[in-house]
């Protein structure tokens, strides 16, 4: 990791009926490409993504809730599955699952997470999550079930 870089935080969201946690826990180390993304703005949060960078992987439709951490393993490239060049992806791998899932209902009944992007716009399928967000919620996810 070059010198000087504050690792950014980010949320990946993917239907565990397509691709869940278990399924990119299973690449293993070779991870896999977060391809299939065709929204301008979350391609273009992933072009300032670095490698080394970290991110929450959160299943959505189905269970709804933060399940693991990935992590950056190569920078923005030409998405395999678009015909179109201008769509670019990074490759993540499984780090860890999360203690326990931290769930939607109790993101957004958390007054230290009400400004999430998860919350302000959760159909942003990649989104950056701040410091103490991240924080916060790896604190949730340690602690025991209410």
């Amino acid at each position: 990791m070059e010198k000087g870089h504050r690792m950014n935080r980010w949320l990946f969201k993917s239907e565990p009926d397509a691709f869940g946690w278990d399924d990119l826990v299973a690449r293993g180390d070779a991870g896999e490409e977060w391809d299939g993304v065709r929204s301008a703005q979350a391609r273009n949060l992933m072009r300032q993504m670095k490698v080394g960078d970290r991110g929450f992987f959160y299943h959505s439709n189905t269970g709804k809730e933060i399940v693991g951490i990935v992590e950056v393993i190569a920078p923005a490239h030409p998405d395999s599955t678009a015909a179109d060049p201008k769509w670019e992806c990074v490759d993540v791998r499984a780090v860890e699952s999360l203690p326990r899932p931290v769930g939607l209902a109790e993101i957004k009944a958390d007054p230290h997470l009400a400004d999430m992007v998860l919350v302000r716009n959760s159909r942003l399928s990649v989104q950056p999550v701040t410091e103490s967000e991240w924080n916060h919620i790896a604190a949730l996810a340690q602690a025991g079930k209410e």
